[in-house]
């Protein structure tokens, strides 16, 4: 154990992390994150390691996202380049996570968002357990879905992603599995035979498939030719203008409509361009481009106001009345976004 926010242990043939602060919803720090980047290169090349399994520690949450009080507060003490380090290195364990050799089994039961995501969803088998509940809610602090998100949300089914990451909404396990974020949905009381079974020598396909139950009611994934009609194009005003017109009529989603309509205008219209863009420019680029573009537009958002805006109205002060800078869509340009979208010169993400 090197550091009691997150544990490792070998057992048979499987390599087990915990991530222990269930207080903290498992909130990753930036010793997790270079802790879990030494322990999977080491059991990268480990022979007697044959599989990663990762779990949360406590019944709420795999894990909550990043440590953002944390990062808000360097931010706000003028140490904006010591915040930005963390995405320096959780990026990388994110890229070093997705390209791993050896099969890495999340558990996720309880919450999972922004960089739980990214310990889980970049993984090669993504595990629902019953209190699964996956969002990336960044637009909400005046942030943008990133630890891979901008590859990963393009490459969910229709406008899942661009409806994920401009709305925060959460998906249970039976929308993960739809919608390819979760590989399989296995009760949460079997977990621990489940990871008894991992630590053997059988394949993991086939411990996997044989805990595996049916995934039950998909909730959005019911909705999606609706989320597909109005989540597509490059503009936000459409997107908020398509679900207005639906709203104002007698169809079955009126109410969602308009529901989804109010949600979008409280977030940071910054953001909302921001995640919208990222997205369309994910579709078309590789997962080490789509990382790169995420510590460009980071490296933009600790400079500006809107991060600092909406973590202190949600999490600091809670008072949820975020003075957004600038206010409206309309003001948010196409050379705004660029700008958070330009390259970082002798400052670009070094990626293993």
């Amino acid at each position: 154990m090197t550091d009691p926010e997150i544990l490792f242990e070998r057992r048979g043939a499987a390599g087990l992390v915990m991530l222990n602060r269930p207080k903290a919803l498992n909130a990753v720090t930036h010793g997790m994150v270079t802790a879990l980047r030494a322990q999977l290169d080491e059991w990268a090349d480990d022979p007697a390691v044959t599989r990663v399994v990762i779990t949360g520690a406590g019944e709420k949450a795999f894990s909550a996202g990043g440590d953002i009080r944390h990062l808000y507060d360097l931010g706000k003490a003028g140490r904006a380049a010591e915040a930005l380090q963390f995405w320096r290195d959780e990026y990388p364990l994110n890229t070093v996570i997705k390209n791993y050799r050896k099969p890495y089994v999340a558990l996720i039961d309880g919450i999972v968002m922004g960089g739980g995501v990214g310990l889980s969803v970049h993984g090669s088998h993504r595990v629902a357990g019953d209190r699964y509940s996956f969002a990336m809610p960044e637009v909400s602090i005046g942030f943008f879905p990133d630890v891979g998100a901008t590859w990963f949300l393009p490459r969910m089914p229709g406008e899942l992603g661009s409806y994920c990451a401009l709305t925060g909404e959460r998906f249970n396990a039976a929308d993960a599995v739809e919608a390819g974020l979760a590989t399989h949905r296995i009760p949460s009381a079997r977990f621990p035979d489940l990871i008894e079974g991992l630590t053997g020598t059988v394949s993991v396909d086939a411990i996997l498939a044989a805990f595996s139950e049916p995934e039950g009611e998909a909730p959005i994934w019911a909705r999606r030719p609706v989320i597909d009609h109005i989540f597509a194009g490059s503009e936000v005003e459409v997107i908020l203008e398509r679900l207005d017109h639906e709203a104002a009529t007698n169809s079955p989603d009126a109410g969602w409509a308009g529901k989804t309509a109010a949600l979008m205008r409280g977030k940071s219209p910054t953001s909302l361009k921001l995640a919208l863009a990222q997205v369309r420019f994910g579709a078309m680029h590789d997962f080490e481009t789509c990382m790169r573009l995420e510590m460009r537009i980071v490296s933009r958002i600790v400079e500006g106001h809107d991060f600092y805006e909406g973590v202190r109205a949600v999490i600091v002060d809670k008072d949820n009345k975020p003075q957004w800078n600038p206010p409206t869509l309309k003001a948010v340009t196409h050379a705004e976004i660029d700008r958070h979208f330009a390259s970082l010169n002798s400052g670009e993400l070094a990626l293993p």
